[in-house]
């Protein structure tokens, strides 16, 4: 592809996109005018890629352009770009202003053109100018002064392409004289004045041949020395930078470059390399590696969809049972809220172990919870975390549901478990459910990892530093990459010099890899590849079929229901029965439904979890059941009932010896009383050494007394061997089934935006009306006010019935006309408006009001009537 055949690519592309000027017609003065000749397809697509321009509304488009030129809006802008991108607009920031195309070009492919930058270049500049970063005509490119500032090199900061600041800037402190001998020693003739010199000078670095035929006589070791400094950073230290030298006293390579001015003095010892001169060592190239093309994302491995599905459908399983088990067992109160806020380090322990995971993967589902509204505190005095009543509506969904409810919490979710453990800038150490954990590039990231995973063909898999790559392609981290004018370190002899600064350019091999590897997004990515695994939105690693839908830039709750309908066929259906064994266990071969699920939690102890849960029934956890309430009829119908296998004779006898201990001994207040009709039983426990504690005494043959509380009683009692009951006032056996304790009603957690959400196009449109209407206002010869010729007496406002007014006000709509209205405020006070109407809805029209130069909303009702402007200015 030739050079003249790209330009017309860019026209073409301008033209399609409506991105402004085309040709070599009018040229835009301003951005703002260059923003007033663009479409409105233009306008709404600018809006588009940068939705903080739009909140408010600009009055007009020089306010646009105003607003589009401020420091912050345009570092978000520039945050956004892919690397090409991105480099597009450093090369353009190193360019003369304006900058021809073709000189884009070269600074972009070099002497030699890279066919793949020459076809991707048109594309950039596009989408530069659509985000009005670049404006003008193609043979005109203009950077945005702003992010000029931000990427063009200068005295203190080089540029991100590692070029230095160009010859007329580093030489600006060098008097007259001085530049006259560097002409001179270079073979040039002399000038006039420093301006002209400083021009030849940069001509002769501009000319190929000529730079040729200067490096040709320079020392071996000068190359080597321009070698170090080409790609960046392009200042070095040397002693006695500042102190002039002719060639003729040259004796080191440092001195022999300076005296020729391809090294300038920076400071008393720091020179730096032009950027003019390094252009021609580089061969015209801005960038030592341009990347136009995005990093492939290949495949680790592939596997069937239908394994993929199976795998990733049992973890969705698992994902819900795991939430279920945590807040069931935080369900009588959860751990205590630290003063901090969040949990401790010893309450995140149990809370693992409890859930046979590690912490890691425990503060994760913390996490997850806390996202979906499931846990919170609770907001009493000794405050702790317990299960929201959000959560008792989540426990009656069908597993899919729950699945759904999750994941639509995980996708928007800010809060990033795998910090927990970390410290913050205080020193201190986060907590799980702790502040300083959101990070509000944790969903753009799990969204672009989706979708990079569902590019992938069905089945295929990609390691995470394969995908890392490809998303700081995508959205590069930008940094200073060169050194500082003092940095790095040197000899301070005559010739001894060294590379200021750290070695990084960003172009250079590596380094942006080596610094992803540093960075918190490099972490987020290799968080978010677990988080999908454990949560069943993939499976061995790739994108699940029923979850490609989540993967959507748009994705929502439509998405997320849809991929739960799907996967409901894809889980394992509840079972009704158990196999019980001689060992005192029962086997649930799959999910339970909740009765049996919830009997066996209360009945036995969970001993193994995974395809199959083994439930292991002890003589505690049989007289947990009876303190519930069950007796031991109810036990051995229950589990006749739903068991496969006959009851095992063992588990009989320990249903019944327990229940016939159960009860045997009374416990009340007294400060707490024991009571036994046999009082063998009780002159045994007064003989035992372990009651001591107790402060047992005889009250009589049948009834103890003790100093300690009912239930400290009990649970020594239980401790030495036996089974004792609580008893009430009258006598009755207590229930002692704990009360779930539940928060009061909670709200999930609002996600940090990352910045200022894509209005839908119908606003943008809107907004783009009351921009165009503003801009017209502001170009009026006459001054906003009711319509009257110069001299003609002043006009009434206009009478019209409500019919009217509706019709001729959604007509100024469609044509964009101004119109003139008469109106009363709620307070009853009467005023005339021209105003120019965007949109009626709702009883409302709301409109661009000329007399209070600004967009406002009008009350229909309130209007006394309108008339059109047929005499408005254009």
């Amino acid at each position: 592809m030739t050079v003249k055949g790209t330009r017309e690519e860019l026209v073409a592309t301008q033209a399609a996109t409506g991105a402004g000027p085309q040709g070599d017609g009018a040229v835009p003065r301003t951005l703002a005018e260059d923003l007033r000749a663009r479409g409105d397809e233009a306008i709404v697509a600018l809006l588009r890629v940068r939705p903080d321009l739009v909140s408010p509304v600009p009055n007009d488009l020089t306010q646009l352009a105003t607003r589009a030129g401020t420091r912050a809006s345009v570092v978000r802008a520039l945050e956004r770009l892919d690397r090409f991108t991105l480099q597009t607009a450093e090369a353009l920031a190193v360019a003369a202003d304006p900058c021809p195309y073709d000189e884009l070009l070269g600074l972009m492919s070099g002497d030699t053109p890279d066919p793949e930058v020459v076809e991707r270049l048109p594309r950039a500049v596009a989408a530069l100018r659509t985000g009005a970063l670049v404006w003008g005509t193609q043979d005109r490119l203009r950077l945005v002064r702003t992010a000029r500032d931000l990427l063009a090199p200068s005295a203190s900061m080089p540029s991100p392409t590692g070029l230095g600041p160009a010859v007329a800037e580093a030489a600006a402190g060098m008097s007259p004289g001085r530049v006259q001998e560097i002409l001179a020693d270079a073979g040039l003739p002399s000038t006039h004045d420093a301006v002209s010199a400083v021009a030849a000078l940069r001509g002769l670095f501009g000319d190929r041949r000529r730079m040729a035929a200067l490096l040709d006589g320079a020392p071996p070791e000068a190359a080597g020395v321009l070698d170090r400094l080409v790609w960046g950073p392009p200042y070095g230290e040397v002693a006695k930078a500042s102190v002039p030298v002719r060639a003729a006293d040259a004796v080191t390579p440092v001195q022999w470059l300076l005296a020729r001015g391809l090294l300038l003095p920076a400071g008393p010892n720091t020179v730096v390399l032009p950027r003019e001169a390094a252009l021609h060592l580089r061969g015209g190239r801005a960038h030592r590696v341009p990347e136009p093309v995005a990093p492939a994302v290949t495949p680790r491995a592939t596997y069937p969809v239908a394994t993929v599905d199976a795998t990733a459908a049992g973890e969705a399983f698992t994902a819900t049972r795991t939430v279920e088990e945590l807040l069931k067992a935080w369900e009588t109160g959860g751990p205590p809220v630290l003063r901090a806020g969040g949990v401790s380090v010893r309450d995140l322990k149990r809370t693992a172990a409890t859930l046979d995971v590690d912490e890691r993967q425990a503060a994760f589902w913390l996490e997850l919870a806390y996202a979906a509204g499931l846990v919170a505190t609770d907001g009493e005095a000794d405050e702790v975390f317990a299960p929201t009543p959000a959560f008792d509506a989540w426990l009656a969904a069908p597993a899919e549901r729950r699945w759904a409810a999750l994941v639509s919490a995980w996708l928007p979710s800010t809060r990033t478990p795998g910090l927990v453990g970390d410290r913050d800038s205080r020193g201190r150490t986060l907590a799980a459910l702790g502040p300083d954990l959101d990070r509000s590039s944790a969903p753009e990231i799990r969204r672009r990892v989706l979708r990079l995973l569902a590019d992938l063909p069905p089945g295929a898999s990609a390691d995470a530093d394969v995908l890392l790559t490809r998303l700081r392609w995508e959205r590069p981290q930008r940094s200073a990459s060169g050194g500082s004018a003092s940095g790095g370190s040197g000899s301070g002899g005559p010739g001894g010099w060294a590379p200021g600064g750290s070695a990084g350019a960003a172009d250079a091999p590596g380094a942006d890899r080596a610094a992803g590897a540093r960075d918190g997004r490099a972490r987020l990515v290799r968080w978010t590849v677990e988080q999908a695994e454990v949560l069943g939105v993939t499976g061995r690693g790739a994108l699940a079929s029923y979850a490609r839908q989540l993967a959507g830039a748009d994705a929502g709750e439509a998405a997320v229901d849809e991929a739960a309908a799907v996967l409901a066929g894809l889980l394992p259906e509840p079972l009704d029965h158990v196999l019980l064994q001689a060992d005192l266990t029962a086997v649930a071969p799959g999910p339970l439904l909740a009765p049996l699920a919830e009997f066996l939690g209360v009945a036995a102890d969970i001993e193994s979890k995974g395809g199959a849960t083994v439930y292991r029934f002890t003589p505690e956890s049989v007289r947990r059941a009876l303190d519930a309430g069950r007796s031991a009829d109810d036990l051995h119908t229950f589990l006749a009932a739903h068991s496969r296998t006959p009851a095992p004779q063992p588990l009989t006898y320990l249903i019944d010896d327990v229940a016939r201990r159960h009860g045997h001994l009374r416990v009340g207040a007294a400060s707490a009383y024991l009571r036994c009709d046999d009082d063998h039983v009780l002159a045994e426990i007064l003989a035992d050494k372990r009651s001591a504690p107790l402060g047992l005494r005889r009250l009589a043959p049948t009834v103890l007394a003790a100093r300690v509380a009912p239930g400290a009683l009990l649970e020594r009692l239980r401790a030495m061997g036996y089974a004792p009951a609580a008893e009430s006032a009258d006598g009755d056996v207590l229930i002692t089934r704990a009360d779930a304790h539940r928060t009061p009603p909670r709200a999930a957690p609002v996600p940090v935006p990352d910045g200022p959400a894509v209005p839908p196009d119908r606003l943008l449109t809107t907004a783009v009306k009351a921009i165009r209407a503003g801009d017209r206002a502001a170009a009026a010869v006459r001054p906003p006010g009711p319509p009257s010729r110069p001299g003609a007496p002043q006009e009434q406002p206009p009478r019209t019935s409500a019919a009217e007014t509706l019709a001729t006000v959604q007509a100024a709509v469609l044509t964009g006309e101004p119109v003139w209205i008469g109106y009363v405020n709620a307070e009853g006070a009467a005023s005339q408006r021209v105003i120019e109407p965007v949109r009626v809805e709702g009883g409302f029209v709301t409109a661009y009001d000329r007399t209070a130069e600004g967009i406002r909303r009008f009350s229909l009702h309130r209007v006394t009537g309108v008339r059109e402007l047929a005499d408005e200015a254009p």
